[in-house]
C-alpha cells in the first residue's frame, strides 16, 4: 500500500512540474510575434534571405562599432540596409553585453520596459536574456521588467535574426523598450546605461526615420536628420527632428519613429568626444519592389566607432553649412539695419561651429567680387568668426563702398572655413588649386584663398607673385626672399547657390 501511495505521489509530483515548467516557459521564452510577416517563418527561407542581404551589404571598415543604428520594418523593404549595419560586426567578435533598444509601437506606457527572463524565439533558435537585465531593470525608477509592452512588439525581434545569422559565438542580449516622450526618460536611461559604453558591449538602437513622405522629400529629411546626428549633440538632434515634423513636409508623421532610443545613445555619446557617427548605407521603401515611390519609409545603418589614432580631418555636416550661411546673411541684415549683431543660444549649436576656427567671408554680385574678409587665428568660435568677418565684408573691405540693405538681395554669400597653417620650405610642399597660400615678411603679409587659382586660371608663379605683390606688398619676387615665411592651408569652402532647395 506504501509503495503505491509513493508512486502515485512521485507521479502527482512530476506531473506538477511539467505542468510548472510549461507555464513557466510561456511566460519566459517570448515566442516570436512576427515572423511570417516581418520575415520568413520557415528556417530555411530566412537564412537564404539574409544570405542575400549580407553578399549585397558593403564590405565592413576597419572600426569596430560600438554602436549601430539599424531599421526594423519588413525585410522586403529595410533587410538590406539592416544587414549593412550589422556587417560592420567582425563575425568572430565576442560581446560580454548586447542592449537592444528600440521605441513600443504597439502598447502605450511612459517609461522603460526591460525584458529579464528566459529568452526571445526566433526560426533560427532562442536567443537567451542576459543576467544583467534583472539588475538594470531596478537602477531606476523609470526603469521595470514588465514582460507586457514586449509581447507584440516588433522592433527589437527583428534584430535577432541578423545576429544569430552573423556572429559566430554565443551571445545573449539586454532588450529595452522606451515608452512615451519625455527627454527626462531618456536621460534616466542614458546614465544607467552608460557605465557600459565600451568595445566590450554593443549597443543596438531600432529605429526607422521618416515616415510616409514622398520619394525625393525622405531622401532629403532623412539626410538632415542623419546630419544632426553625426554632430553628436541631443539638443540639436531635438530641433532638427522638431523642425522636420512642422515645417510643412507633405505627408510627414514622423521624422524618427525610434527618436527616443536614438535620444538616449545621443545622450550617452555626448560624452565621449573620441568617437564620431559613421555612415554606411541609406534607402528608403521606394527602392524596394514592394514599395510606393509616393508613400516610403527612410532607411538608415549607422555605426559609432571610436576615432583612428590620427587626428581627424575638420570637417563641416551641411546642416553646419547651411547653419553658417544663414547666420552670415542674418548678421548683415541685422547690422545694416541696426547697427548690432543677431544673439545666438549657443545650445542649438553643433560642437563644430563652437570650434576656434580662422574663416572668409567672401560676397559677390553678378558674378563678381563685392567684398571678402578673413580671419586665420581666432581666439573666438567659428560661428561668431562668420558674423564678424560677413559684416566686415560688408562694410570695411576698402577695396568697396559699403553694402547697402537694398542690394543684398542680390549677393550671394561664400564662406572658406580654413585649417591650420602649416609652414612649408619649398613649393614642391604646395599643390595648386587645393592649397591657399599665406606669406609674411616682416610687418607686411597676404593671402590668396584656394579657389583663387581656379578663378583666375593662373599658374604657380603668377599665384605666388601676384600675392606677393597685390596682397603683401613685398614685390613680385618677393615670396623667394630667404626672410619671407609660407604656410599653406585648406579650406572648406560652400555657397549659398548649393542650398537654395533647402532654404526654400
Amino acid at each position: 500500500m506504501n509503495r503505491i501511495l509513493i508512486a502515485l505521489t512521485a507521479h502527482i509530483i512530476l506531473l506538477s512540474a511539467a505542468g510548472l515548467s510549461k507555464a513557466q516557459n510561456s511566460v519566459t521564452i517570448r515566442e516570436a510575434a512576427v515572423s511570417g510577416s516581418f520575415y520568413p517563418a520557415s528556417q530555411p527561407a530566412l537564412l537564404k534571405m539574409l544570405e542575400e542581404f549580407f553578399n549585397k551589404a558593403p564590405e565592413p571598415s576597419e572600426l569596430t562599432p560600438l554602436a549601430l543604428v539599424v531599421p526594423h520594418a519588413g525585410y522586403v523593404f529595410s533587410g538590406e540596409v539592416a544587414a549593412a549595419g550589422f556587417k560592420q560586426i567582425p563575425r568572430n567578435q565576442s560581446y560580454k553585453h548586447i542592449f537592444i533598444i528600440g521605441s513600443s509601437h504597439r502598447m502605450y506606457f511612459n517609461g522603460v520596459s526591460i525584458y529579464t527572463q528566459g529568452g526571445f524565439q526566433t526560426p533560427l533558435g532562442i536567443v537567451p536574456i542576459d543576467p544583467l537585465a534583472s539588475e538594470l531593470s531596478k537602477k531606476s525608477d523609470v526603469i521595470n521588467s514588465d514582460p507586457a509592452p514586449h509581447r507584440l512588439e516588433h522592433c527589437l525581434e527583428v534584430q535577432l535574426p541578423f545576429l544569430q545569422y552573423w556572429l559566430q559565438k554565443p551571445f545573449s542580449i539586454i532588450p529595452i523598450l522606451v515608452g512615451g516622450e519625455s527627454r527626462e526618460t531618456c536621460r534616466q536611461l542614458a546614465s544607467v546605461l552608460e557605465p557600459y559604453f565600451s568595445p566590450e558591449n554593443l549597443f543596438i538602437i531600432s529605429s526607422d526615420f521618416s515616415h510616409y513622405p514622398n520619394y525625393s522629400i525622405a531622401q532629403s529629411v532623412d539626410k538632415k536628420l542623419k546630419e544632426a546626428i553625426k554632430q553628436n549633440n541631443p539638443d540639436r538632434f531635438m530641433t532638427i527632428k522638431n523642425e522636420i515634423e512642422t515645417q510643412g513636409y507633405s505627408n510627414i508623421a514622423t521624422a524618427m519613429c525610434g527618436f527616443m532610443p536614438m535620444l538616449t545613445l545621443l545622450q550617452i555619446t555626448q560624452n565621449h568626444k573620441d568617437i564620431r557617427f559613421q555612415e554606411i548605407l541609406y534607402k528608403n521603401s521606394g527602392d524596394s519592389p514592394s514599395g510606393d515611390k509616393n508613400r516610403v519609409v527612410g532607411y538608415w545603418a549607422l555605426a559609432v566607432v571610436k576615432n583612428s589614432g590620427e587626428k581627424q580631418a575638420f570637417e563641416l555636416s551641411d546642416s553646419d553649412k547651411l547653419a553658417l550661411l544663414t547666420l552670415a546673411r542674418n548678421s548683415i541684415e541685422e547690422y545694416l539695419k541696426t547697427n548690432k549683431l543677431p544673439k545666438l543660444d549657443e545650445k542649438n549649436l553643433s560642437p563644430n561651429l563652437l570650434t576656434p576656427t580662422g574663416a572668409f567671408v567672401t560676397l559677390k554680385q553678378k558674378g563678381e567680387l563685392r567684398g571678402c574678409i578673413g580671419s586665420f587665428n581666432p581666439e573666438k568660435p567659428l560661428y561668431q568668426v562668420v558674423q564678424s568677418m560677413a559684416i566686415a565684408a560688408a562694410t570695411q573691405d576698402s577695396r568697396f563702398i559699403p553694402v547697402t540693405p537694398n542690394e543684398l538681395k542680390s549677393i550671394e554669400i561664400e564662406i572658406s572655413v580654413l585649417t591650420p597653417l602649416q609652414k612649408i620650405r619649398s613649393l614642391d610642399e604646395f599643390e595648386l588649386g587645393r592649397d591657399g597660400i599665406y606669406m609674411r615678411k616682416g610687418n607686411r603679409s597676404g593671402t590668396f584663398l584656394p579657389q583663387v587659382a581656379t578663378e583666375t586660371r593662373w599658374s604657380l608663379d603668377e599665384f605666388m607673385g601676384h600675392c606677393a605683390r597685390d596682397k603683401a606688398g613685398i614685390g613680385w619676387n618677393g615670396w623667394k626672399e630667404a626672410d619671407t615665411e609660407l604656410y599653406k592651408y585648406q579650406a572648406l569652402i560652400f555657397h549659398e547657390h548649393e542650398f537654395l532647395n533647402q532654404q526654400k
